[in-house]
């Protein structure tokens, strides 16, 4: 396996998040050489400025963390992030649609976002899977394969639950080689991200990346 360092996203989300903090992730992420940042919109511009000299990529989330947003306010937010330097952006899904059975309100709700990057950005989608049963599961990674998403990610990290094996595995099954998958949320040591990535993920969500990273010396 290569470095499990260059699949993590280093994350930092949380709402009391300060200029400090997010220069510091980026820092780390120089050091370690982790995948990619994943920061608010807010923090996109300050992001790019601190990794200019670097590989690390930019990530950033839209219609975060409950998905509840029109299409079209998401469009806008994806086409602000790549302006101000996104590499990367992490959607999360319309839940209630998906729940209320309206596919193709699902379904173009991630294509405003695909369509929005113009092909400059990679997409993620965030299907929540605390929230679904195993039919939306389903229903949600076939919806984002038909949208043209780059990968389906298990969750935000700010619902009732994160990543679990069970999902991951299933969410491969559904998906295969036509996505590939992102496992975020409570996901803490090196034991659990292998594990994950054994069962399909090939990238990480982690706001302990530097933890798991000196659990593998």
């Amino acid at each position: 396996m290569k470095n499990i360092a260059s699949m993590i996203d280093h994350t930092l989300l949380k709402p009391e998040a300060t200029e400090d903090m997010v220069r510091s992730l980026c820092s780390e992420a120089k050091e370690y050489g982790f995948a990619a940042v994943c920061v608010n919109p807010f923090y996109v511009s300050l992001a790019k400025e601190v990794l200019k000299d670097s590989e690390v990529k930019i990530a950033t989330v839209i219609g975060f963390p409950l998905g509840a947003n029109s299409k079209d306010v998401k469009s806008y937010e994806t086409i602000k992030a790549i302006e101000d330097g996104a590499n990367e952006v992490d959607m999360v899904i319309n839940i209630g649609a998906l729940k209320n059975k309206e596919y193709d309100v699902v379904r173009n709700d991630i294509k405003a976002v695909v369509d929005a990057t113009k092909n400059k950005a990679i997409v993620k989608v965030i299907i929540e899977t605390c929230l679904l049963n195993q039919e939306e599961k389903i229903k949600a990674c076939e919806l984002a394969m038909e949208a043209g998403a780059d990968f389906v990610k298990t969750s935000t990290g700010f619902s009732t639950g994160g990543a679990t094996l069970e999902d991951v595995k299933l969410m491969k099954t559904v998906v295969g080689n036509n996505l590939q998958i992102k496992a975020s949320g409570g996901i803490r040591d090196y034991e659990t991200a292998l594990a994950m990535i054994e069962a399909g993920a090939s990238r990480i969500g982690a706001s302990a990346s530097v933890k798991i990273v000196k659990q593998t010396n």
